[in-house]
C-alpha cells in the first residue's frame, strides 16, 4: 500500500520524489537562504510540480469526496443541486476532477498561477472526462476571477502564497453571503513540540525547501510554512473578513478548515 497501489491512502511515492527534487534544488535554496530573497515555484526543477500532485492526489482520491465535503455544513447539498465551484491553487487539476466526477450538476473552475500546471490540468480534465463542466484558467489567489461563488477550496496551497491574508480578502468578495471556504492544509500542530513526528518531520523539510522559499519570492512574504497550525492559520483567515473558521475533520497528513463570513 506504501510503495505499489497509487490509489492507496498511504501511497507514499510522491514523498520520495519530493525528497528527491529537494535534493535537486539545494543549489538554489542556500544562497537564497543568505539573501532572504526566496525562490519561487518556477524556479525549481519542473518534476516538483508532478511530485506534488503525486503526493497529495491519495489523500484526495480516498477522503474528498466521501469524508471532507461531507464535513462542511450544506456543501454536498449545494454540490449536487448544482454549485458553482473555484478551485484555486490547483496545480495539475487532480482535486479539482475528483469533485467534477463526484458532483457533474455542479460546475468547476481550477486556477493555479502556474501555466504548466493549468495545460497539464486540461489534458487531465480530457483524459478524465470532465470537460464538460471543468475548466481551468491561470490566475492567482488575489485576483482570480469570479463572484456568487458557493464554494472556494484552495488544497495544500494557502501556506505556500506571499501574502495569504490578501488571498483570504478577495476570496471573501468572490463568495455569496451563504457560501464556504474549504481550506485543506498539512497536518500541524500549534506547538513545535507536538510536530516531532514522521509527518511532521516530512512537512518541515518541505517547508523549508519549498514552501518558505516559495512565500519569499512573492509579494509580503508571509511565510507561513508548511507546518504553520490551526491558530495561526485561523488568523489570517479572519484577516480577511471570515468570522466563523474550524477545523471540520482531519487525516495524518492534512487538516480541512470550514470558512464562513
Amino acid at each position: 500500500m506504501v510503495f505499489v497501489d497509487p490509489d492507496s491512502p498511504v501511497y507514499m511515492q510522491g514523498a520520495f520524489d519530493i525528497a528527491t527534487v529537494m535534493m535537486e534544488g539545494h543549489a538554489l535554496i542556500e544562497p537564497a537562504f543568505r539573501t532572504g530573497r526566496g525562490v519561487g515555484w518556477a524556479q525549481q526543477p519542473q518534476c516538483l510540480f508532478c511530485a506534488t500532485g503525486r503526493f497529495f492526489r491519495p489523500s484526495y482520491h480516498n477522503h474528498l469526496a466521501g469524508s471532507w465535503l461531507p464535513a462542511l455544513d450544506g456543501v454536498v447539498a449545494k454540490l449536487e443541486r448544482g454549485a458553482a465551484v473555484a478551485d484555486v491553487g490547483c496545480g495539475e487539476g487532480f482535486s479539482t476532477i475528483i469533485m467534477a466526477k463526484a458532483f457533474p450538476n455542479a460546475t468547476f473552475v481550477g486556477y493555479d498561477f502556474y501555466p504548466g500546471s493549468v495545460e497539464q490540468a486540461r489534458q487531465h480534465a480530457e483524459q478524465h472526462g470532465v470537460t464538460a463542466n471543468t475548466r481551468f484558467e491561470v490566475a492567482s489567489a488575489s485576483e482570480f476571477p469570479g463572484s456568487n461563488l458557493d464554494l472556494v477550496t484552495f488544497f495544500d496551497c494557502l501556506h505556500d502564497m506571499g501574502d495569504p491574508a490578501g488571498a483570504a480578502r478577495h476570496v471573501r468578495q468572490a463568495l455569496k453571503s451563504d457560501g464556504t471556504w474549504m481550506v485543506v492544509e498539512p497536518a500541524a500542530a500549534d506547538r513545535l513540540e507536538d510536530n516531532l513526528n514522521p509527518v511532521g518531520r516530512l512537512y518541515y523539510a518541505a517547508s523549508t525547501m519549498i514552501c518558505v522559499p516559495a512565500s519569499l519570492d512573492q509579494p509580503v512574504g508571509a511565510a507561513l510554512g508548511a507546518q504553520a497550525g490551526f491558530e495561526r492559520l485561523r488568523s489570517v483567515i479572519g484577516e480577511g473578513g471570515f468570522r466563523h473558521v474550524q477545523k471540520a475533520t482531519e487525516t495524518p497528513f492534512n487538516m480541512v478548515l470550514e470558512a464562513r463570513p
